[in-house]
């Protein structure tokens, strides 16, 4: 992968996202590769990630989740990527979940994983949603949620494993997009 140190986000659509597949299970493969706790067990199979990356192309499809990319600026090529999932119980409506937040190992500590975040953040107020929750697995990228405005809910010891099979503390969070007080 050619890096370059300028990338756009932009949502993709359902169509987009079965075209796009092989990128993104490229990203999916090199996270989970990295070490990343992101759901997947290594070794990770094409096969596997490629599923997962249709069932989400069909979310994106049903609307049932948006989907977002971040593309090297020079080639076009997926380096990132982020989730919204929008379907909840009727009572609430008001939310979504930020999910699989990835950015190719050579790409990290450049501020996409910023840009990522704020385009979910965007998208997820346009579709009506005024709470986001998300989990990382612990020490994971903690300071970048942070920094960003989350508010840390709380930890769960042993919620996770490491892609090696490594148990790992889980990091909860919220964000208020509408501004108003949370209520106790």
């Amino acid at each position: 992968m050619t890096a370059t140190n300028h990338a756009t986000v932009r949502q993709l659509s359902s169509t987009e996202a079965f075209e796009r597949v092989p990128e993104l299970s490229a990203i999916l493969l090199d996270c989970v590769e990295g070490g990343a706790s992101v759901s997947f067990m290594a070794p990770l199979s094409r096969d596997t990630a490629d599923s997962f990356w249709n069932s989400v192309a069909h979310g994106v499809a049903s609307g049932d989740r948006l989907l977002f990319v971040a593309e090297d600026a020079a080639s076009g090529e997926a380096v990132g990527t982020v989730q919204v999932l929008l379907r909840f119980p009727e009572n609430q409506p008001h939310r979504g979940e930020v999910a699989k937040m990835l950015v190719c190992r050579s790409w990290r500590r450049r501020g996409l994983g910023g840009q990522l975040m704020r385009a979910a953040e965007s998208g997820a107020l346009a579709k009506g949603k005024t709470l986001l929750v998300l989990d990382t697995a612990s020490d994971d990228a903690e300071r970048l949620y942070e920094r960003l405005g989350w508010v840390r809910v709380g930890v769960v010891p042993n919620f996770a494993l490491m892609p090696d099979g490594r148990p790992c503390s889980t990091t909860f969070y919220y964000k208020s997009l509408d501004h108003t007080p949370d209520v106790a």
